[in-house]
């Protein structure tokens, strides 16, 4: 292929007569004669001090820009925004959080579709970085490489931010005192990196890396090492691979493609997140996935990971014993996994597994096929009267698979910490949070802090807790979110009364409220629609546009 091949847009922008204001103010920003020849790479950086998740980004983005200039193209760094869930968990700004994914889609498609960028590095370390930034890139699907952050180390004592959170409930039950509290608060985080188990970070990172659409791995690297450096140079080099090769992200991010990424997060028993994000970035280039999907591919798959929050294990000491790659080759014999699907390197995941050593012999993080913590997937699609579109489940096996209780119900996830908290949740309720779904919230807060103070406060092999918004990668325990249809939407959530039966079943993959279909015709006709929470802004766009949690919560669909 041509140079000019490789420069479809930006020559558009930077070559004849007619494009000598814009060379102008790139000649400001640092561009010579020989850079207008050059591939134009964008890198998109997701820098913050808002978070530690990312406050080391810009350097990324730095050591990214050098190996794209080694590799002969001009990079462009720019930047995207990011927020931080376990800062705003609990609180009215965890509204946004959600919201950010598709704030941070639109920036990356809108700065790179108005400056021409040839092809894309984008570098994320948090939560919704990552899907939005998969998103943003397929949406233009110009040559494009992910590069993760990386994880944090463990705090003292084998801390990390769950043991915040917990720490919280902890207090509440007269466990720990305040001082305790915060000696924990006070060395849980000890730097760069995102959140250290199996939480939302590090599962959308796994499975952007199994997905294809990042470097082998980059998923299971510390935030500060000498890998992720390598990481970052390389990205430089295989963006414009990428180019000459002309591989775009429809040609990697296939159905197969999303089927080893499902899989690969069921193994790592990855985050609830990881069905909503994975149904939005199969959106954003027009691959049909839904919840069934999911339930397909889960009846072979085991949970192999004892990873946190359910196991023992953080990810910087899978990132010791050598990744995702080996489990991935593992998975890959065993038939779980499709070798032929084309990735980032121009070589097909087969290729990239070939020389990959297995884990070293008496580890005890990653098990044997033989000797699952769980046969089949701890993703659990429920259906049933309170979830006629789906639900989501995460069922490790240690919950159990069935509960029945009474329902404990709130219209938000304040009211319900303040009754956790305050012993108004009694050992067999089913704690009901409505009103927190993607247009109801809106935003489909996680609710993180409900889970982690019902495990502090002892209960969490006592209650369930079900709600149509969603959950941090950090919650544990007998907890289904992603109700469909929303309590906003009239979903049979909103007719729940205090004192209802409420039946969940993972085996039968039910979720079911015991009450006669008179009675709920009663409480139907006297439902009314809440008004909207927020008549502008932000908030306001998304809870207009967004979609159902089983599409998605995207905002982006017109059909």
């Amino acid at each position: 292929m041509s140079d000019h091949d490789i420069r479809k847009y930006s020559s558009q922008v930077v070559d004849g007569i007619e494009a000598a204001p814009g060379r102008a103010m790139l000649r400001a920003v640092g561009f010579t004669d020989e850079d207008f020849l050059k591939p134009q790479i964008g890198i998109a950086s997701t820098w913050a001090m808002v978070t530690p998740c990312n406050m080391h980004i810009d350097r990324l983005a730095r050591e990214a820009e050098q190996g794209t200039t080694e590799a002969g193209g001009k990079p462009v760094i720019f930047n995207t925004i990011t927020i931080s869930d376990g800062i705003a968990n609990g609180t009215e700004g965890m509204k946004y959080s959600l919201v950010s994914r598709e704030i941070i889609a639109d920036s990356i498609e809108a700065v790179a579709g108005c400056e021409g960028f040839d092809g894309l590095i984008a570098i994320g370390g948090c939560d919704k970085n990552m899907p939005g930034c998969i998103m943003g890139m397929a949406r233009l699907n110009r040559p494009s490489v992910f590069v993760y952050g990386g994880t944090i180390q463990p705090g003292q004592g084998h801390t990390d931010i769950i043991s915040v959170f917990e720490a919280v409930g902890q207090h509440a039950r007269g466990e720990l005192n305040s001082i305790q509290v915060k000696q924990i608060e006070e060395v849980a985080i000890p730097g760069p990196g995102s959140c250290g188990g199996m939480y939302t970070a590090n599962t959308m990172a796994s499975a952007i890396e199994a997905l294809g659409m990042s470097l082998p791995g980059s998923s299971a690297q510390d935030a500060i090492s000498a890998a992720k450096t390598s990481d970052c140079q390389r990205a430089g080099a295989a963006v414009m691979n990428l180019l000459r090769l002309d591989i775009k992200p429809s040609d990697i991010m296939t159905r197969k493609a999303f089927e080893n990424a499902i899989r690969v997060v069921i193994a790592l028993g990855g985050s609830t997140n990881a069905v909503l994000h994975l149904l939005a970035m199969a959106h954003s280039v027009d691959i049909p996935l839904t919840l069934e999907d999911f339930v397909a591919l889960g009846k072979n798959s085991p949970v192999l990971a004892d990873l946190r929050p359910s196991g023992r294990y953080m990810m910087s000491e899978l990132v010791a014993i050598g990744g995702i790659q080996p489990l991935m080759k593992r998975m890959l014999k065993q038939g779980l996994l499709h070798g032929d699907c084309l990735t980032v390197t121009g070589k097909t995941l087969a290729e990239n597994l070939a020389e990959v050593e297995d884990y070293p012999a008496g580890q005890d993080i990653i098990r044997d096929f033989d000797h699952p913590i769980k046969a089949d997937s701890h993703l659990v699609i429920l259906r049933g009267n309170l979830a006629e579109e789906g639900a989501v489940a995460k069922i490790t096996g240690k919950e159990g698979l069935q509960f029945s209780g009474k329902a404990r119900v709130f219209d938000s996830e304040e009211l319900a910490l303040a009754g956790i908290l305050g012993n108004e949740v009694q050992a067999g309720d089913v704690i009901v949070i409505r009103y927190e779904g993607p247009r109801g919230g809106p935003g489909m807060r996680e609710m993180l802090s409900p889970t982690s103070a019902v495990m502090g406060k002892g209960l969490g092999k006592s209650v369930a807790l079900i709600t149509d918004g969603r959950f941090s990668g950090g919650s544990h325990g007998f907890v289904v979110g992603h109700i469909t249809p929303e309590a906003y939407e009239g979903g049979l959530l909103a007719l729940v009364e205090n004192g209802d039966e409420i039946f969940i079943d993972a085996s039968t993959r039910s979720l079911q409220l015991k009450v006669s279909d008179g009675e709920i015709s009663r409480r139907r006709a006297a439902w009314k629609k809440p008004a909207p929470k927020y008549r502008r802004g932000v908030l306001a766009k998304y809870a207009a546009t967004a979609t159902s949690a089983s599409l998605g919560a995207v905002t982006d669909k017109l059909d």
